[in-house]
């Protein structure tokens, strides 16, 4: 039987991977916390090597992690049941509400879909029944058409909780307003219904000259643009997405898209193999980078994150811990 006082579900979710919905959840969360909702995030399935850990010593996104601690409450593994841990380009390893499943190539696990959207709603449905508000991060572009039938994690989630969605579009990586229409263009009608409105982030510049840039898109599609964020450099998330993890660093001043340092002469190189994990670990660093360290003499060594893949890995840093006059015996 359903229960009758469960929680209203809003979805956050974006025209495409690092367009900031981790960053606008987490500030939802936090909004509303201090109106005094008793509020949680939720994020059906994530795909990341950067994970955290709950008290209960259960493993889950990092960004989860975050947005509970926004939320003032400790992070629980119904907040992410599903984590992905890419051990390959066509496989991961699978943490169900915690616990590692199984590894699992990308077609093995397609066919489990099905009985871990039950896992995933059942999850919402105990944070539902705890907290006043849950608000719902998607993953990657959520009009991504081909992988559209097994979704567990955009649109598929959003009609289970009858949740109204926000998209988010990046307007720093140009195209904003092909972003938002084609988003739109590429859902059936049902799910394009679905969609509340829009939040424009990483704005740049004087907003006055946006203004005709808002007045058409709500125009074009019918849909009211929530908002417009500016660019904020100073705060430090810890990135979840590959796309952030594995990519190079941005110079463009103190702090790149998303608030990541650009590279700083005499940085100590820390090596992007593949399959990287936990690279929270050096965000610390990143964030000191303006202020160069005076502790040692000699700075430039090698820092090497974790990898999940490193017997596979391509980066510099494994053909390092291979070397037998490095490590002996480490690549045997």
């Amino acid at each position: 039987m359903e229960s009758k006082n469960r929680a209203d579900c809003v979805a956050v979710f974006g025209t495409a991977s690092d367009v900031g919905k981790s960053v606008l959840t987490t500030a939802l969360c936090r909004i509303f916390a201090n109106r005094g909702l008793r509020v949680a995030p939720f994020k059906a399935q994530n795909m990341s090597n950067n994970s955290g850990v709950t008290p209960e010593g259960l493993e889950m996104g990092r960004a989860q992690i975050v947005q509970a601690e926004a939320c003032r409450i400790p992070p629980h593994v119904n907040m992410n049941p599903i984590l992905l841990k890419p051990t390959s380009d066509v496989g991961a390893q699978v943490v169900v509400l915690g616990r590692v499943l199984e590894n699992s190539t990308a077609a093995d696990y397609h066919g489990r879909k099905e009985h871990l959207s039950l896992t995933a709603q059942a999850a919402l449905d105990r944070l539902r029944e705890r907290y006043d508000a849950v608000f719902m991060e998607g993953a990657g572009s959520c009009a991504e058409v081909n992988l559209a039938a097994h979704d567990i994690v955009n649109f598929r989630m959003a009609e289970y909780a009858d949740a109204p969605v926000i998209v988010v579009a990046d307007i720093h990586r140009g195209g904003v307003f092909a972003q938002i229409v084609g988003t739109l263009e590429c859902l059936p009608p049902e799910r394009r219904e679905r969609v509340a409105g829009f939040i424009i982030n990483r704005f740049r510049g004087d907003i006055a000259l946006f203004k005709d840039g808002v007045k058409w898109l709500e125009e074009k599609t019918g849909k009211p643009v929530f908002g417009v964020l500016p660019w904020y450099g100073d705060f430090r998330i810890e990135a979840e997405d590959s796309v952030v993890i594995e990519a190079p660093d941005e110079g463009e001043g103190p702090a790149g898209p998303g608030g990541r340092s650009g590279p700083v002469d005499g940085a100590d190189p820390v090596d992007r193999m593949d399959g990287v994990g936990r690279m929270d670990g050096v965000d610390p660093r990143e964030a000191g980078r303006r202020r160069p360290s005076r502790c040692c003499a000699y700075r430039t060594f090698p820092i090497l994150p974790i990898s999940i893949r490193w017997r596979s890995c391509r980066g510099w840093g494994c053909g390092l811990l291979r070397s037998p006059g490095i490590f002996p015996g480490f690549g045997r």
